[in-house]
């Protein structure tokens, strides 16, 4: 869910010659700003601590010590704001990344100490909860950009390892719990709301024991999946499988509910190819396939086609329309499958609907990068499209 990196380097007790340039660089303070008559800062004023001047504390100083609102500034773009007293961060506290993303959260004596709120440079909310001495703690909160959301304990290192964690998806109503560490789903079972307690509390869902028990199941270049039967809990609420209402196409997705626009319906997981090998090989090999980034492929084999022999996701399933209801969207964040893609809405779909989505090759290079299928389709609605066109 969240990437933890920890610092590996070590020490050799020498000081290089960098080295020792980048400690005189920090040594060289100055400032700029009122002073009292002792000459110390007292009053607003601007603290430098290295020679390029990138990293700097304005704000308001009291007898040579920060005390009032300041602001730190770091070379890297990020920045620091808040109260301070005696020198140090008092309160509430707005850190900003050099990315556009912030936190706010309480401080004491300069740490993070209490309730904290994360946001990305959307302003969407990615992280809620606590933190000791700048390490997470207690109970916290993890969202992505997907409407997924983790919540839990975190171990006493601040990581999302843990046997009580509970994923919900984006419909806020579908959950696993289970095991979790270094934010991977290691062992979850289908979970409910019991009923009982507060929502946000892990402790309120209960596993539901006859359901299947599923794993972190990323596939690769040869396995697309070890459960290749388990369906999607999410999916299989929201859609199902049969004869396609479209001419000439096989089987197709249709909804199961109601559901508005930009709603997740359906996931598209495959075995991983490289492009230059989808690229190179015969059309006929490539019914299944969707570009998940400038590297790889997600591709459904054709023996992995039919539901008889492939059921985790379904996304693969939705057909080619010119006027669609539905697009392929990112999804970076599934608790098995890991980083895929979905079928988005883009407009109001009601239930018995069949979901369909543009499949997006070029038209400037048809005879390269299209099936002949899909130039016979765009040929006829050309054409159908001309007969619509007042004269």
């Amino acid at each position: 869910m969240i990437s933890e990196e920890e610092d590996q380097n070590g020490s050799t007790g020498m000081e290089t010659e960098e080295e020792g340039e980048e400690e005189d660089d920090f040594e060289e303070e100055t400032y700029e700003g009122s002073v009292n008559d002792k000459g110390e800062p007292h009053g607003r004023g601007t603290l430098f601590f290295d020679k390029s001047r990138d990293n700097k504390f304005q704000g308001r100083f009291v007898e040579g010590v920060k005390h009032g609102r300041g602001c730190f500034y770091f070379a890297d773009g990020s920045s620091l704001e808040g109260n301070f007293q005696n020198d140090s961060l008092q309160g509430k506290g707005l850190y900003t990344f050099e990315d556009g993303s912030y936190s706010v959260g309480h401080y004491v004596d300069g740490e993070l100490n209490g309730q904290a709120e994360e946001f990305d440079s959307n302003h969407r909310l990615t992280f809620k909860g606590s933190y000791k001495e700048n390490v997470r703690t207690g109970l916290c909160h993890f969202y992505d950009e997907n409407g997924g959301h983790l919540f839990g304990c975190v171990d006493k290192e601040g990581k999302i390892s843990g046997k009580d964690f509970v994923y919900s998806y984006p419909d806020g109503a579908t959950f696993l719990k289970g095991i979790f560490k270094d934010g991977e789903m290691v062992d979850a079972q289908l979970a409910i709301y019991c009923g009982i307690g507060d929502k946000a509390n892990p402790h309120s869902y209960s596993k539901v024991k006859s359901s299947i028990r599923c794993k972190k199941d990323v596939s690769s270049l040869d396995v697309i999946s070890t459960q290749p039967m388990c369906t999607d809990p999410y999916e299989q609420k929201r859609v199902y499988v049969r004869k396609s209402l479209i001419l000439d196409a096989n089987e197709g997705l249709f909804a199961s509910i109601d559901a508005g626009e930009n709603e997740v319906m359906s996931f598209y997981n495959g075995v991983r190819v490289p492009h230059s090998v989808v690229d190179a090989r015969d059309w006929k090999y490539n019914d299944n396939t969707i570009s998940l980034d400038q590297e790889i492929v997600i591709d459904v084999p054709a023996e992995f086609s039919s539901t008889t022999s492939y059921k985790a996701s379904l996304g693969h399933k939705a057909n080619h329309s010119f006027t669609p209801n539905c697009k392929y969207d990112r999804f970076d964040n599934h608790p098995r499958f890991g980083r895929i893609k979905c079928i988005r809405t883009i407009q109001p779909v009601r239930a018995g609907d069949e979901l369909t989505v543009a499949y997006g090759y070029d038209h400037n290079k048809l005879e390269t990068d299209a099936p002949e299928w899909y130039k016979e389709k765009l040929k006829q609605f050309q054409k159908l499209f001309r007969r619509m066109q007042p004269f």
